[in-house]
């Protein structure tokens, strides 16, 4: 998934809030392509949102 992505998937998350919790270590595990982009695994973001939820309840 692109960052992109990741934001639409959050209900509209700004960017810089993505690179925040990237910088802060709460962000889904993300990999960086040669060109510089990141890509998050679809099975590493539905993991991450996982705990999220379990957490909250």
């Amino acid at each position: 998934m692109t960052v992109r992505e990741v934001c639409a998937e959050l209900k509209g998350i700004s960017r810089r809030t993505f690179y925040r919790w990237r910088e802060l270590g709460d962000a889904p595990r993300a990999f960086k392509l040669p060109n510089g982009e990141l890509r998050v695994w679809r099975s590493d973001f539905n993991a991450w949102l996982n705990a999220r939820e379990s957490a909250a309840a």
